[in-house]
């Protein structure tokens, strides 16, 4: 056992190298998709997205390291952890802007908020959330490589979480009854509309599926099998950033507004 070793695996398992193989070679891919666009549409508020598909292909390389190294390795877990917990905040911002957007191109009245208070009040809540969620996976790592009771740690992680998923569920809302109010004008943007609930709801299922993964407890059924992680947290997201690949918002969103 290493220095930084902890007396069990946190993962559950020992990640497997086919997930965070193709984790890193599709979001490089996205990035790469991401990065071009961004400059081909001008889109500089879509930076986050940019941003949290590399912020995933390091969390996936360290699954990677983990799997072929030494899968109790506690920098990886907490490096991993932090990067993969992260990035999808990333993606809700990048979400929030697209609302913005739309609000500013459609009008302000069909809106329930102005839009620069959804990009202030959502943008806030999430930070304070990963905040949270951060410091409880680290106190997890931590209590494990000194083999004390984790459960206070998971309980903070879990405090986290919750806020984020009732924070999110709160933008959902928000989202749904602009698109209901605008729908008579905003038709010749349909397709970016239903691509846009798409990608919204499948960021949202994961954070559901990270709240029920804590919310079970450590070492539990939905944290100690990996398919889980490959079908909750890995797929909805990689689907997501490249639905934002395929129907951009810098193709769809009017630029002047």
């Amino acid at each position: 056992m290493g220095e930084k070793d902890t007396a069990i695996i946190i993962y559950g398992y020992t990640p497997s190298l086919a997930v965070g193989v193709l984790g890193v070679v599709l979001f490089a891919i996205s990035t790469s998709l991401h990065c071009y666009q961004v400059v081909r549409y001008r889109t500089w508020y879509f930076i986050p997205i940019m941003v949290g598909t590399i912020m995933e292909i390091v969390g996936y390389i360290c699954r990677i390291l983990a799997s072929q190294k030494d899968p109790y390795n506690l920098i990886y877990f907490v490096i991993q952890y932090f990067f993969i917990v992260v990035a999808p905040v990333m993606f809700s911002a990048g979400i929030y802007t697209i609302l913005s957007m739309l609000i500013k191109a459609v009008g302000r009245p069909y809106s329930p908020i102005p839009p620069r208070l959804i990009l202030v009040l959502f943008i806030t809540s999430d930070v304070i959330a990963t905040v949270i969620q951060v410091a409880g996976a680290a106190n997890v790592g931590v209590a494990y490589s000194h083999r004390k009771d984790p459960t206070t740690a998971n309980n903070i992680l879990l405090a986290g979480l919750a806020f984020q998923v009732f924070s999110f569920f709160v933008f959902i809302i928000l989202l749904g009854t602009f698109l209901y109010r605008a729908r008579k004008l905003a038709t010749s943007m349909l397709p970016f509309t239903y691509a846009l609930i798409a990608a919204t709801l499948l960021v949202y299922l994961r954070t559901c599926f990270r709240l029920a993964e804590t919310a079970q407890g450590l070492l539990q059924n939905l944290s100690t099998h990996e398919v889980f992680f490959g079908c909750l947290e890995f797929a909805p997201i990689i689907i997501a950033v490249f639905i934002f690949n395929i129907w951009h918002p810098g193709k769809w969103v009017p630029r002047y507004s």
